[in-house]
C-alpha cells in the first residue's frame, strides 16, 4: 500500500462521515421545524401540503419529491453524486423517524425554542453535508441546471423556483408563517458560518458535480 493511501482513506472516511452526519441533522432539523409549527422552509411547505393532502408521511413526501426533481436532471444534463442520492434517501427518513418520536411543542416559548434549534440545526446540517463534497442536492442541482440552460441568474432561478413552491405548497395545505421568514432571513448567515466552520482547505473533490469552485460557491440547502 503506498504511503498517500492511507491518508487518502482516512480522508474519504471523515467526508462520508461529514456527509450522513450532515444529511441526518438537516433531516432532524426540517423535522423540528414541523414540531414547532410556525412555518416551513420553502420545499417544506410543499412537502407538508402534499402530505396533508394525500396523509402520506412528510418525510415519505420529500423522498418522493426528491426522486421526481431528480429525474429532471436528465434533461438539463446534470450529474449527481453520491450525496445527491443520499439525500434524496436519507432527510426524509430522518425527518419521518424523528417526527414518530418527538412529541408536539406546546406553548410558545417551547414552540419559538424547536424552531431556534431547529435552523441553527438547519445551519450545520448544511455546513456539514456541502463541505464533504459528494454533489448537491436534487432541487439545488435544478436551480443549477436551470441557471445554466436559461442563462438567468441563480438567485432569479431560486426564487422564482422558491416562490412557486411555497405558493404550491401553502395552496394544498402547507404551513406557512413567521418560521419561513426567520429561516429565510437566518439560513443565509448560520450556513456560512458552519461552512467556514467545518470547510477543510485541500481536500479534493469527490465528483464534478458541486455547483462551484468552493463550498462557499455552492448554493445553500441540500
Amino acid at each position: 500500500m503506498s504511503t498517500t493511501a492511507v491518508p487518502h482513506r482516512a480522508s474519504l472516511v471523515r467526508r462520508l462521515v461529514r456527509l450522513y452526519a450532515g444529511l441526518v441533522l438537516y433531516g432532524a432539523s426540517s423535522a423540528l421545524l414541523v414540531v414547532a409549527g410556525l412555518g416551513l422552509e420553502p420545499w417544506g411547505v410543499l412537502h407538508q401540503g402534499i402530505s396533508e393532502l394525500t396523509g402520506v408521511a412528510i418525510g415519505t413526501v420529500s423522498i418522493g419529491i426528491g426522486a421526481l426533481v431528480l429525474l429532471l436532471w436528465i434533461p438539463l444534463r446534470q450529474r449527481p453524486g453520491l450525496g445527491t442520492v443520499s439525500n434524496v434517501v436519507m432527510v426524509g427518513l430522518t425527518m419521518d423517524v424523528v417526527l414518530a418520536f418527538v412529541p408536539e411543542a406546546h406553548g410558545w416559548a417551547a414552540r419559538i425554542a424547536v424552531l431556534v434549534v431547529g435552523v441553527v440545526l438547519n445551519g450545520a446540517a448544511t455546513g456539514l453535508y456541502i463541505t464533504a463534497r459528494f454533489g448537491p442536492g436534487p432541487r439545488d442541482g435544478l436551480m443549477t441546471g436551470l441557471h445554466r440552460v436559461t442563462g438567468r441568474s441563480v438567485r432569479l432561478v431560486r426564487t422564482v423556483i422558491e416562490v412557486a413552491v411555497v405558493a404550491a405548497g401553502f395552496a394544498l395545505g402547507g404551513s406557512l408563517g413567521i418560521g419561513t421568514v426567520v429561516y429565510a432571513l437566518a439560513i443565509g448567515p448560520l450556513a456560512q458560518f458552519f461552512l467556514r466552520l467545518f470547510d477543510t482547505p485541500g481536500s479534493p473533490e469527490a465528483t464534478g458535480a458541486v455547483a462551484g469552485p468552493s463550498p462557499r460557491a455552492t448554493i445553500l440547502r441540500p
